[in-house]
């Protein structure tokens, strides 16, 4: 190999070494004692210095940063993404995350999720399509930022175009019967679950979300109404019949206490009522009740009440009309019934049996 030799001085020293020339002036690098190194690895060190002086000043080829696994990625999109959600999102989200997500993709490299692997993974939930309805938005949410890292190519998302699964929308309204059974039921149990029994009923009076109520501070209450800074869909106002402002007006408050419904230890609010409604439900004999759907039912006899569909959606607190389109059929209905009363009454006034 040109410019690498072995060096023997007079005092019988050995030593390899590398030679080359910078400019008019001879390098002569010392690559170590012949008794410390051997030949094939003082070679070795002789061919990558070699090699450096023959190609410096050329151009030299990017060094491509292996994108990381998707275990590695989860908490940087963690601490830069999650601080944008609000505390529901987020314990929804990281649940998913954690639950659905890292078992099925956790030891992939970013870069290497394709559109196969997604669709390989909606075809294992099948069996429940909910939970990857709920979960392929996290994915998409995640596989996006990392394109805005630099971890994926760009364009490069594979749950775009993913087909979420077909399901038909819930819908329960509670019968007059059955909100005589429930009313009853609450009665019966107020002395004992006050908190959760006065929380219902405000559900049932408002129609508001569950987190809205559990979450209510007394400094949001200005009769005739609740004044929400911030709600699922942004600040809002839940207004309140004298029925409710009653329930409201009878709920005891705690000294320094900002919560309506605080919690039984520490210094936040009541995190949920589901085991008590489970009770209740049960009790009613509504098993299959949830309390979501007493906001359902609370449009339900709005729209019986002739209340038009513009309305309920700012009752309810909607953003977008076509969430308050999916009770378009029960206005149907009422316009249907009260068509027939109309013709009734003319057809008895012209004289015509109908």
């Amino acid at each position: 190999m040109t410019g690498f030799g072995l060096r023997i001085r007079a005092s019988g020293h050995k030593s390899w070494i590398v030679y080359h020339r910078r400019g008019r002036e001879q390098v002569k690098i010392s690559l170590g004692a012949v008794g410390s190194v051997n030949a094939e690895a003082a070679r070795g060190q002789a061919r990558e210095i070699l090699a450096a002086v023959a190609t410096a000043g050329l151009p030299r080829p990017v060094v491509q940063k292996q994108a990381p696994t998707f275990d590695e990625y989860i908490e940087a999109f963690w601490a830069d993404y999650a601080r944008h959600w609000k505390p529901l999102t987020q314990s929804t989200n990281r649940r998913v995350i954690e639950k659905e997500l890292k078992p099925i993709f956790g030891p992939m490299a970013l870069e290497r999720i394709r559109r196969s692997d997604v669709m390989r993974w909606r075809d294992d939930m099948s069996g429940r399509p909910g939970v990857f309805n709920r979960a392929l938005p996290v994915l998409a949410g995640m596989l996006a930022y990392a394109e805005q890292l630099g971890h994926r190519a760009p364009g490069s998302n594979p749950c775009r175009r993913t087909p979420r699964y077909r399901r038909v929308p819930k819908e329960r309204f509670l019968s007059a019967a059955e909100y005589r059974r429930l009313g009853a039921v609450l009665a019966m149990v107020a002395g004992f679950e006050p908190a959760a029994v006065a929380a219902v009923r405000l559900l049932l009076l408002t129609g508001a979300r569950v987190s809205e109520i559990l979450t209510l501070r007394w400094d949001y209450l200005q009769p005739p109404r609740l004044h929400l800074p911030d709600s699922k869909t942004g600040p809002k106002f839940i207004y309140l019949g004298a029925n409710a402002i009653a329930i409201l007006e009878v709920i005891p408050r705690r000294d320094e206490c900002p919560w309506v419904f605080p919690a039984g230890r520490g210094e936040g609010p009541l995190s949920t009522i589901y085991p008590q409604w489970e009770k209740i439900r049960r009790a009613a004999a509504l098993p299959d009740v949830r309390l979501h759907d007493l906001r359902h039912s609370f449009a339900s006899v709005a729209i019986n009440a002739g209340v038009s569909l513009m309305l309920i959606g700012r009752l309810l607190g909607h953003s977008q009309p076509e969430t308050t389109a999916r009770y378009a059929h029960l206005e149907d209905r009422s316009v249907g019934d009260a068509a027939k009363r109309v013709s009734r009454s003319l057809g008895l006034a012209l004289g015509v049996s109908i």
